[in-house]
């Protein structure tokens, strides 16, 4: 879990913030408490929160042509199906 810092605590203890964030990863700043920013040590490896934009572009660029093909079709039952106790 990121730890939370006020924007004031974060500016009048900049030094240990960035150690922290060096020694147990993300902080995360607040404004009127809500985060506006997260702190992390700029070798850390990417956050799974980062990569949704990456996740995205690898399904727009699946190709839908063929998706079906090859792929046995489920029969549809046209009936009517009784209602609360209908029969």
């Amino acid at each position: 879990m990121a730890a939370v810092w006020q924007v004031q605590e974060a500016k009048s203890r900049l030094s240990e913030l960035m150690d922290r964030a060096l020694d147990e990863g993300p902080q995360i700043i607040t404004r009127h408490g809500k985060p506006v920013v997260k702190v992390v040590a700029a070798d850390a490896p990417p956050d799974a929160a980062d990569s949704d934009d990456d996740f995205l572009e690898f399904l727009v660029s699946i190709p839908k042509s063929g998706l079906d093909e090859g792929l046995p079709r489920m029969p549809r039952r046209n009936r009517r199906r009784p209602l609360f106790g209908d029969e």
